[in-house]
């Protein structure tokens, strides 16, 4: 079957929108059939400048640290790695922290793509789906006995952002428009991030936390999690971390685990 003439304008028309060393296809021409290469040059361009627009909006700290310009260049040869897949701007540019993690000249950087998760998981929390946050009432009402078993529903917007290094910090620092200061970014630092209500919060998770709040969120028992987090951290307070993600909205419910 071959494709509609409207569909082979767009295969056509497309693929030179983000690649400015392609010819204006043949295809695009003006009144009377005249070639519109002007034309297509600057519909080109503004395509190109929304979508490092879109970049610089779902990633303003990256753009902070780094400066409009170099982020701005590093934006353009992310937009021309490949088109869009989804219509809806706020969905674009997973891939740009991948991105920036082997751009080589992003390497004296190594913390940024970290920042670039932390920030990407941000707005995917803001746009989640609302959910009323398992209240800490609920889970004083259980058994010591019956706690290791318990499995948590995790919120829509509840995610787990690992890094080597400072990468909380520095995304704090660099999202509340506060004067720059020296940080040392040599620390390992974890995050949540959630959004209980209609705020979206980061938290420094502490040393074990991560494992935790990971095994939770991906259904794995009260007590088989806090066995793993114990084993990634000495340090682990299992009374401390649970109250906190419950505290932070994190879930939505529990059931026992063995529950049939």
């Amino acid at each position: 079957m071959r494709p509609e003439p409207d569909l082979r304008f767009a295969a056509a028309f497309a693929p030179a929108l983000l690649d400015p060393s392609r010819e204006v296809p043949s295809t695009v021409a003006g009144r009377d059939g005249k070639p519109a290469g002007r034309r297509y040059d600057v519909y080109r361009n503004n395509v190109t400048v929304s979508l490092i627009d879109a970049l610089a909006a779902i990633y303003p700290a990256v753009q902070r640290i780094t400066g409009t310009d170099f982020f701005r260049a590093i934006a353009r040869f992310y937009i021309r790695s490949g088109p869009p897949t989804s219509p809806l701007l706020f969905d674009y540019g997973r891939g740009f922290p991948d991105f920036i993690a082997a751009h080589e000249h992003a390497r004296d950087m190594p913390w940024l793509a970290d920042v670039a998760r932390i920030e990407r998981a941000w707005l995917d929390a803001y746009h989640a789906l609302d959910a009323s946050p398992l209240s800490p009432s609920r889970l004083s009402a259980i058994a010591p006995d019956q706690l290791g078993d318990l499995v948590f529903t995790p919120h829509p917007a509840a995610q787990i952002a690992q890094s080597q290094y400072s990468a909380v910090t520095i995304f704090a620092a660099n999202r509340d428009g506060a004067p720059a200061s020296r940080i040392d970014a040599s620390a390992p630092e974890d995050a949540l991030i959630t959004r209980p209500a209609y705020d979206v919060v980061v938290r420094h998770l502490p040393p074990g936390g991560a494992v935790f709040a990971n095994c939770l969120l991906c259904g794995q028992p009260l007590g088989a999690a806090a066995a793993m987090a114990f084993d990634a951290s000495a340090e682990f307070d299992i009374a401390a971390n649970i109250a906190g993600l419950i505290e932070a909205g994190a879930f939505t419910s529990f059931a026992s685990g063995d529950a049939s």
